[in-house]
């Protein structure tokens, strides 16, 4: 098994989540639903703090939960956790194992919160702190750089958005996931041949917004992790006070942009990238308008709804980590400095 194998099997993951941990979801929505819920506190880290990160703008919009995001050091080096009255904890790590995440789930139980782990060990240590177990069944993941943990952990999120919006609606959409994810990934050879005009970067910039936040994010880290260059993730309204200073002619900008609520103000700052500065543009969209704009423009199915696009956008942006990393001559499975498991305090 490879990174590359890892990669495409995610459409056959997240169907089998879908099928397997639907009772199960459906289980914990009802339980939190009877208790006065009146905000998420989410702790992570790495992958699954940008997977929280797509938590933060889905349960808000679709749910009217606000989400924070913890700050582990408050509970472990400081001491000094927040209230959390009223709070659904809730602790996403692939391996469970990261003591500082465990112990925010602690302090939840502590203050009498209700605590959900979401993880690929379902007897982890996380799991084991938590009230309930969302088990995102990605199945060993040897990689060391995360790919389908990261969409098991993203379906695991919108799987528990669907359910405590009581909207069959969403459901429907949900089992379209795999097609749509396959279709995506029939672009493999195209973005194999599209990263050789990239070779030689260096660093580069890389925008989200909405929902797709979390995809600017995660996609820069996969290039951080694999190839090394210097990769910087913004939305494109922050990217408008101060960063664009950065882009010259040629300037390589990655940008996820799919028709949705923000799309406009996406498109606008495209715009401006390439006929005031000439900058160098990778999009990822499901819109003509924004396609072609791009040097290499990346399709994805245009009947994807906005809230599921982070599921179906970070795949092409996997491929293209993956390919330019071959590319550049580095380790696909094995990334420098780093390790599968980190456990920090």
């Amino acid at each position: 098994m490879s990174l590359h194998s890892e990669i495409n099997e995610q459409p056959a993951r997240i169907k089998s989540l879908l099928q397997s941990q639907r009772k199960t979801v459906e289980k914990i929505a009802a339980a939190i639903n009877q208790r006065d819920i009146q905000y998420v506190f989410l702790a992570a880290r790495g992958t699954s703090d940008n997977a929280g990160r797509y938590a933060n703008y889905l349960l808000g919009s679709l749910n009217g939960l606000p989400l924070a995001l913890a700050t582990p050091s408050l509970f472990t080096y400081y001491k000094r956790p927040p209230k959390l009255k009223n709070a659904l904890v809730i602790g996403v790590s692939q391996s469970g194992k990261s003591p500082d995440i465990v112990s925010v789930l602690d302090e939840g139980k502590k203050q009498g919160c209700l605590t959900l782990a979401i993880t690929n060990e379902p007897s982890s240590p996380l799991a084991e702190a938590s009230d309930f177990v969302i088990d995102i069944q990605a199945g060993a993941e040897k990689a060391v750089a995360a790919t389908k943990t990261y969409t098991t952990e993203l379906m695991s999120i919108a799987m528990l958005s669907a359910a405590l919006s009581g909207r069959r609606v969403l459901w429907d959409d949900l089992a379209k996931l795999p097609t749509w994810m396959g279709q995506v990934l029939k672009q493999d050879k195209f973005i194999q041949q599209a990263v050789q005009r990239y070779r030689y970067i260096d660093q580069t910039i890389v925008l989200g917004r909405g929902y797709n936040y979390s995809t600017a994010f995660e996609w820069a880290l996969k290039l951080k992790e694999l190839t090394y260059i210097i990769a910087e993730p913004y939305s494109s309204a922050d990217f408008a006070h101060g960063p664009i200073a950065m882009v010259e002619p040629g300037y390589p900008v990655l940008a996820v942009a799919p028709k949705g609520k923000v799309f406009d103000t996406m498109l606008e700052m495209l715009k401006r990238l390439r006929s005031d500065i000439s900058a160098e543009l990778v999009v990822i969209s499901n819109d003509k308008r924004a396609l072609s704009l791009a040097q290499t423009p990346i399709t994805i199915p245009s009947e994807v709804p906005e809230w599921l696009t982070p599921l179906v956008n970070i795949l092409p942006a996997q491929l293209f980590a993956y390919h330019l990393t071959v590319a550049k001559g580095y380790n696909t499975e094995q990334p420098r400095s780093i390790r599968k498991v980190t456990e920090t305090k």
